[in-house]
């Protein structure tokens, strides 16, 4: 059996934007069923949605059989945690709350093996080596790991330079939500001191050779992010289309039906 190659860590080195989609009704059902739309990548959140890890092992299974790569963000950056997350077969995370370069180092060293890292070998156990039916894979498994940096606070963002030269890692997403609270701006990542924050950073983690990414859910804004050279771009929620599209299609036959909130940061 052959080593599962990470495809959406291959497209970020060419330069080829991809379009992605955010996932949180934390269901393989409706995991498989974004995956069959053709997103370039999906992520499974970890942090603010109700996932654990035997169900994100689900959704891993059900989005595996598609073209589009699975993306996990993990509650917070834990070496065990971690550890776990790449055995049931994760290639990529996306660690939210990045703030330091020496915090980026350490999770390099948490997503590879020995001598080069700290993650556990217990292949025997692990659906990523299926169960040491791929030859050679405590080898091979090192060049597919893909590690995404979340830097979303005024103090990610003084050290961003910093962060963008570590070795290892492969991209750095802005998290509007977050960076928005942050600057004094909740729930309004379309502020222009927040916008200009999020174009500065996505220049400059460019011109460190690594590849940006972001969520926006405003189509204008996303388009925008594409335009200024964003590698990888979330462009909806899918609790938040269903939302919507339940709203919408309500409305249509009763009156005073509950519309779509205001002010989503998504």
């Amino acid at each position: 059996m052959d080593m599962p190659v990470n495809t959406f860590k291959q497209r970020l080195r060419s330069g080829q934007a991809q379009i992605g989609l955010w996932l949180g009704l934390a269901d393989p059902y409706c995991a498989e069923l974004a995956a069959n739309t053709g997103f370039d990548w999906l992520l499974l959140d970890g942090e603010h949605a109700p996932n654990d890890l035997r169900g994100l092992l689900g959704q891993l299974q059900a989005v595996a059989p598609y073209p589009g790569q699975a993306v996990v963000r993990p509650v917070v950056g834990d070496t065990a945690l971690i550890k776990q997350l790449l055995d049931i077969g994760a290639q990529t995370l996306l660690v939210p709350m990045v703030e330091s370069a020496a915090q980026a180092e350490h999770l390099v060293r948490a997503m590879r093996y020995p001598p080069a890292g700290l993650r556990g070998v217990g292949s025997a156990l692990a659906r990523a080596s299926r169960w040491n039916s791929i030859a050679g894979y405590l080898d091979q498994a090192d060049a597919q790991m893909c590690l995404l940096v979340q830097v979303e606070s005024r103090e990610g963002l003084a050290n961003l330079d910093a962060i963008c030269a570590v070795d290892g890692v492969d991209g750095v997403f802005i998290g509007p939500a977050d960076l928005s609270a942050a600057m004094g701006h909740r729930g309004n990542p379309g502020h222009p001191e927040v916008q200009a924050a999020i174009e500065d950073a996505i220049v400059r983690i460019q011109q460190a050779g690594k590849a940006a990414g972001i969520l926006s859910a405003d189509e204008s804004l996303a388009r925008r992010y594409l335009d200024l050279g964003a590698a990888f771009v979330a462009v909806g929620v899918d609790t938040t289309v269903l939302m919507r599209g339940l709203q919408g299609l309500l409305g249509k036959f009763k009156v005073g039906a509950v519309g779509a909130g205001q002010g989503g940061v998504y």
